[in-house]
């Protein structure tokens, strides 16, 4: 703002821009140095030791949901869902009995629907 002749300026702003893109640089560097710095201490090895425990845990849960799903399949009454689904406790199973009850429902409308239809062709 001091100086008048306007070439000097845009080498001056240019300058400043410059500037605070190697600033913003460096903090992206310094972020990404953060983000990604390996784990210290022991836990990294207690992870590992307990790797094939989770993973023996997620196949049990994996097949507990899809006997679960093989249950529901075989159910056709809405209220005897809802009861399963107020006594379940994990979100997975929740989730698949709600599926199972919304299918249930879809199946009851078009059943209606094809019902209608077949009253209003007589």
């Amino acid at each position: 703002e001091a100086t008048l002749d306007l070439a000097e300026r845009r080498r001056i702003r240019s300058a400043i821009r410059e500037l605070q893109r190697q600033e913003l640089e460096r903090d992206e560097e310094a972020l990404a140095s953060k983000r990604f710095r390996p784990e210290r201490g022991s836990h990294r090895q207690d992870d590992k030791e307990n790797w094939p425990r989770s993973q023996r845990l997620e196949e049990e849960q994996q097949a507990a949901l899809a006997a679960l799903s093989r249950q529901l399949e075989a159910i056709s009454d809405v209220e005897e869902l809802t009861k399963l689904l107020r006594a379940a406790g994990e979100y997975e199973e929740r989730k698949l009995i709600r599926a199972a009850i919304r299918k249930l429902r879809a199946e009851e409308i078009e059943a209606a629907a094809l019902a209608g239809n077949r009253q209003s062709r007589r």
